[in-house]
């Protein structure tokens, strides 16, 4: 069964919703609460997506993981998998599922460990800027947009590939999903703002057209 399809025929009301992954090790996989719900809303309001209000959380276990095509995790703490949900995970991924993960600071080293379980054959590897997921909707010539500074590096965007698909995507030293949140939580400027949403926009577009 192609998980891509299952976007389309799941929900009665809306074609679309984000499921969130909770995760073990410790990570506060919650994090950025508003966030979502936030980009959910830019995607009704600026594609033709009819996407739910609010995310759905899920774990790797879930049966109902299958149902969702999109699938995103972020946290600023530890990410561990047990050997049973690297399987699922890979499973996923590779029967049509696609996960973004982004790095609200402090994943970093934790989640390049466990994708090394699951996809030991195909490293992470940085997205050049002229790869369709930074213009699928919006137009991002210099590729990631930099919303948090944290340690200063530049926004940098690594993909996993499976059978040539982009079947991860991992947005680091951005922090994308503050950058979704509620304006007053960061009180960054609108056009961090914005730039923000507009990539959730991209990843979303791309993920559901490829």
């Amino acid at each position: 069964m192609v998980i891509a399809l299952l976007g389309l025929i799941f929900f009665t009301q809306y074609d679309f919703t984000i499921a969130r992954l909770k995760y073990g090790g410790g990570g506060d996989w919650y994090c950025d609460p508003s966030s979502l719900p936030n980009l959910l809303k830019a995607i009704n309001e600026r594609t033709h997506i009819r996407a739910a209000p609010k995310e759905v959380v899920v774990e790797l276990a879930d049966p109902d993981l299958f149902k969702y095509p999109y699938l995103y995790m972020t946290g600023h703490g530890e990410v561990r998998f047990t050997d049973e949900e690297i399987k699922i995970l890979r499973r996923y991924l590779a029967n049509g599922g696609f996960l973004h993960a982004d790095d609200c600071y402090g994943m970093d080293s934790s989640f390049r460990r466990e994708m090394r379980k699951v996809f030991p054959e195909s490293p992470l590897v940085e997205l050049p800027f002229d790869h369709p997921i930074y213009h699928s909707f919006y137009n991002f010539p210099e590729g990631l947009p930099k919303i948090h500074e944290h340690d200063g590096k530049p926004a940098q965007g690594f993909g996993i590939f499976y059978n040539n698909r982009l079947v991860v995507f991992y947005s680091y030293e951005t922090d994308l999903g503050c950058g979704w949140e509620d304006p007053d939580v960061h009180n960054d400027p609108p056009e961090k703002r914005e730039q923000a949403l507009r990539m959730g926009i991209n990843i979303v577009v791309y993920a559901l057209t490829h």
